[in-house]
């Protein structure tokens, strides 16, 4: 099993590091280590263990970032939480419904679950709807509420509780402990906590150039493997990214923004250009943009319309 670091940006996303998680019973058993070739000189670590690691490796290689955000593996590891915060890294990480917290409340200070800070504290109010990021339907739309929580059992302006719920099952609902900067507001959390999503999109690109599709039974097959995938996923991300240096909008000859703005290269249109460029020869290249950008415009049209009957269903 990997324990993966994505980075996100306005520009793209992808893969920038990858660490292979072993149990503890294969690190135990040295024969089988050394059958896989796996060095002497690697321990057990947990995942979060890893996910430190890799930010680490991140922070050494000077690429700056605003916020860590990950799943309730990763939110639910108070040392990871400590150590972030420590750096002065901020995050927005989910926890499960019985994670613990401490909160203010009219009889004083309390230790509670979330899910009961929750049922306490927020009337209805106190819920906003926020999208979380623009889906391939529209917005992905959610209620939310936010609250002050303890760290220390004191309330410091930085360390929030945040809660999801869902539109169609009010009764479907997701924590999240948030560290930010001082006042920061609900809807910049929310837009942190919806680039997670991000990393879906990574593992779903690289599994079709082989993240998954592979047979090695060696430490070093499995990482020079990965590596690769990681590599071609990153060279994609950046023909993309250099698509969008002109950051200019979409105008009309009478300097309007389209109605439907031609939709960018995505990882996936980039591999079906390349592939049909390379093999077999010889292709148009003029052909083949004008076919992407009649399909971009085509998948436009399609998603504007879409979105704006889904919006008016309510």
């Amino acid at each position: 099993m990997g324990v993966f670091l994505a980075y996100v940006s306005a520009k793209g996303h992808t893969l920038v590091d990858r660490e292979l998680y072993l149990p503890m019973r294969w690190i135990l058993d040295r024969e089988r280590c050394r059958e896989a070739g796996i060095p002497d000189s690697v321990g057990f670590q947990t995942k979060c263990e890893q996910a430190q690691q890799m930010i680490e490796r991140l922070w050494k290689a000077r690429i700056p970032f605003a916020w860590v955000v990950a799943d309730t593996v990763y939110g639910g590891n108070g040392d990871l939480r400590n150590w972030l915060e420590a750096h002065q890294y901020f995050y927005g990480l989910a926890v499960a419904c019985d994670e613990p917290v401490g909160i203010q409340t009219t009889e004083g200070r309390k230790r509670m679950t979330v899910a009961q800070a929750e049922a306490l504290s927020f009337q209805a109010q106190d819920w906003q709807r926020i999208s979380m990021s623009d889906g391939t339907k529209g917005p992905r739309l959610f209620d939310w509420a936010m609250m002050p929580m303890l760290h220390q059992w004191e309330d410091d302006g930085q360390h929030f509780l945040l809660v999801r719920r869902c539109l169609d099952d009010p009764s479907e609902k997701t924590y999240y402990f948030v560290f930010a900067p001082v006042g920061t507001r609900l809807p910049e959390m929310v837009k942190a906590i919806g680039a997670r999503w991000k990393i879906e999109e990574c593992f779903e690109t690289g599994k079709e150039m082989g993240l998954e599709d592979y047979e090695v039974r060696c430490w070093t097959g499995w990482y020079r493997h990965i590596t690769l995938v990681m590599l071609a996923q990153a060279c994609l991300a950046g023909i993309c990214a250099m698509a969008r240096i002109s950051t200019a909008e979409q105008t009309t000859d009478e300097g309007i923004p389209p109605t439907c703005p031609l939709l960018p290269l995505t990882i996936p249109e980039v591999r079906h250009l390349l592939a049909h460029l390379l093999w077999p020869p010889p292709r148009s290249a003029t052909l083949l943009l004008a076919w992407s950008w009649w399909r971009r415009c085509h998948q436009s049209r399609a998603s504007f319309f879409h979105t704006k009957h889904r919006c008016a269903a309510g």
